[in-house]
């Protein structure tokens, strides 16, 4: 399965654009944003979890990443609110559920082989009144990992990069190529090609290049 899978091609995605499919266990179900693979992919996705719903226990062979962004995600290793980033290296194993369900952006199946780290923090930085503010996350070869926050009528300018560049709106509203992208929005900007968003209420954005991997394989 190929879903906007070629990362030479602008990608956006709106709530408005969600077609929600069935995962293979009940209760989880998915918003599929790039693809390439099918039950095991390289994928990103959002994915819905109905209350009282669990996940089988699965190894991340290649890394996991995911922002909770409604309700409560869990598993052995913790739980965790809104506004929560996680990173789960490769080899990682965790057994996923959710009482009250929940909705998270995740990405599957792209980190770099050496990547071992491991962490959950909180997308929590304060919305300026005006300007804007970058909050760096992670870094790890040609993978950067940002929070942007920027005050209404900012220019956030994301220049032109050797890969793929992500961005995800988790509050606000901003526009591209005067294109409005509300919250959920997603956003792929192909490698050498950069973008001017114009804010247009105060935002909150996840922003992150995507690697290029090489598994040897």
């Amino acid at each position: 399965m190929q879903i906007r899978a070629d990362l030479s091609q602008p990608a956006l995605v709106s709530p408005g654009d969600w077609e929600w499919v069935d995962s293979p266990q009940a209760g989880v179900r998915r918003v599929l944003l790039d693809r390439d693979g099918d039950e095991v992919a390289v994928a990103t996705s959002f994915v819905r979890y109905a209350p009282d719903s669990r996940f089988p226990g699965h190894d991340h062979a290649r890394g996991e990443e995911f922002i909770v962004l409604e309700g409560e995600f869990a598993d052995e290793h913790g739980r965790y609110p809104p506004g929560t980033y996680l990173r789960n290296p490769p080899g990682s194993h965790h057994a996923p559920f959710s009482d009250p369900g929940c909705l998270i952006w995740v990405k599957l199946r792209q980190f770099h082989p050496d990547d071992g780290v491991q962490m959950a923090l909180s997308l929590n930085g304060e919305m300026p009144a005006q300007g804007q503010r970058r909050r760096l996350l992670h870094e790890h070869a040609d993978e950067q990992v940002m929070e942007v926050t920027a005050a209404a009528g900012e220019r956030v300018e994301l220049e032109s990069q050797t890969v793929a560049q992500e961005v995800l709106v988790l509050e606000g509203r901003v526009s591209a190529d005067s294109t409005a992208l509300d919250s959920m929005s997603w956003l792929r900007i192909p490698p050498g090609e950069g973008r001017t968003l114009i804010t247009e209420t105060g935002c909150r954005l996840f922003w992150k290049t995507r690697p290029a991997i090489d598994w040897g394989d």
